[in-house]
């Protein structure tokens, strides 16, 4: 579903393409009503009428480092607007100090903790679905979305590969993207907030070495590795052990 600076989707104004990824793409917009600057996020498949019902849950958690989504098209997320680059981004200028590092994810962890409150697990916690503001503010994007997309692209870009679905909250599906997936996840067991400990450590550990924690030349190279890997701990600040 491409669209075209100019070009409208319902009453929102589309303005520019910002991102892309294995779900569609993802585009600033103005929301001629109001008026206000959204992110509309969009999908190569319509979404299930599940999934519209659980995205009015994700749409009633109100928390400070998460990203807010405002409305759902057949086919289309609306967000607000988050300037800044993503940690992902961020990570290409090298690794994080121990204090930047645990700067950031005490804001995600504050996050995570008010969605599991709420009964609501990520399944998609990656440093691409996290993003910093110019003020420092940080953001969780997805809460809850990770069950859109399909099994299609075999690209081995953990950034980019596939989230994968299909009744996301029945045994035997597995979710998620492959670097940052638990065990349980990369098996399609039924998963719980653990799910999203489990990736938080991933981020983290990522962010003080520079290095993925899993990796591999395809996504089953990565996923077996998630299922058989020791976590290599002597590449990150002897503080950082107890907590990883």
């Amino acid at each position: 579903m491409q669209m075209e600076p100019g070009s409208r989707l319902d009453h929102y104004q589309i303005a520019e393409i910002i991102g892309k990824g294995g779900m569609g793409e993802v585009y600033r917009a103005t929301d001629t009503r109001l008026p206000r600057e959204v992110a509309i996020k969009t999908s190569k498949q319509e979404f299930s009428e599940r999934f519209a019902r659980e995205a009015k849950v994700i749409a009633s958690l109100n928390h400070p480092n998460i990203c807010t989504l405002f409305d759902v098209g057949p086919n289309y997320l609306v967000m607000e607007m988050i300037e800044g680059p993503t940690l992902s981004e961020r990570m290409k200028e090298g690794p994080l100090t121990l204090e930047a590092a645990a700067g950031i994810m005490r804001q995600v962890a504050d996050a995570l903790d008010y969605a599991h409150e709420k009964g609501v697990v990520h399944r998609d916690l990656k440093p691409g679905n996290i993003k910093i503001r110019p003020d420092g503010l940080v953001k969780v994007l997805d809460f809850g979305l990770a069950k859109v997309g399909t099994m299609s692209d075999s690209s081995a870009d953990p950034d980019h590969s596939p989230t994968m679905t299909l009744g996301a909250t029945q045994a035997g599906v597995v979710l998620g993207t492959a670097a940052y997936m638990s065990p349980e996840q990369a098996t399609g067991k039924n998963v719980d907030k653990r799910a999203d400990v489990w990736a938080f450590g991933v981020v983290f550990y990522e962010m003080l070495t520079g290095a993925r924690m899993h990796q591999g030349d395809s996504v089953q190279e990565i996923m077996a590795s998630v299922l058989k890997d020791e976590p290599d701990l002597t590449k990150v600040p002897a503080q950082a052990h107890r907590l990883l």
